[in-house]
């Protein structure tokens, strides 16, 4: 295939963890996967591996993390882009969500999640890209391992923020009037975001419920 001009691969890893993709039926291993992406490699096909944070839900999140670093540090792709979870209502995790048998994740823990991936990743060469409407952070971008610091920066700052405070970011964000996490400290954005959040009848105990409705507008 690549001596006869396909020169870039796209693949949705999802997640490196055989639970994870055992339990979405993804129908592969992780095992499976980085072979196939290092038979990308070897051939000299560019390659961008889909990481999902958050498919694992509450109780696989730091399995989700840590063995998709493991898969994609063996194999090494070009980009490594970003797609945070979301669930489509007729989607068979939705139901499984909606019978108590799959422990989504709100939006902190999605972000804690993610920050222990990327600092599990270490010093493979691979462009990072949160280049995606459903993630938080469009910030995440850099190329490792010069650019791993700032794109932990934003991630551990919004962690270290008051529960008010990271309901208000999450609030502007998924409606379009913060467009990154410096926007927090600037007067008219944070103004927008603390008018939606009026607006909507968001409080910290349900600012996860109301999100989850209103990425349904993006999937």
């Amino acid at each position: 295939m690549a001596s006869a001009g396909l020169n870039r691969i796209h693949i949705g890893l999802e997640s490196g963890s055989d639970k994870v993709l055992k339990m979405v039926k993804k129908g592969t291993d992780k095992a499976t996967q980085i072979a196939a992406g290092q038979k990308v490699k070897r051939a000299g096909i560019e390659l961008s591996e889909y990481f999902m944070p958050g498919l694992g839900g509450k109780a696989l999140s730091r399995e989700n993390a840590l063995e998709s670093a493991d898969a994609l540090k063996q194999i090494k792709p070009d980009f490594i882009r970003l797609r945070t979870l979301a669930m489509p209502a007729a989607a068979p995790l939705t139901e499984q969500f909606k019978e108590g048998s799959f422990d989504k994740m709100g939006e902190v823990d999605t972000v804690r999640e993610l920050l222990l991936f990327l600092e599990e990743l270490a010093d493979i060469g691979s462009n990072v890209k949160s280049d995606h409407v459903l993630n938080l952070f469009p910030e995440v971008n850099g190329v490792l391992p010069d650019d791993k610091e700032s794109m932990l920066q934003p991630l551990r700052e919004f962690l270290q923020l008051a529960p008010a405070e990271q309901m208000i970011f999450c609030i502007g964000r998924r409606t379009n009037g913060i467009a990154r996490f410096s926007d927090l400290a600037k007067p008219v954005q944070r103004g927008y975001a603390l008018e939606m959040c009026s607006e909507l009848g968001v409080t910290v105990e349900n600012f996860d419920d109301v999100i989850d409705s209103l990425m349904q507008q993006f999937i």
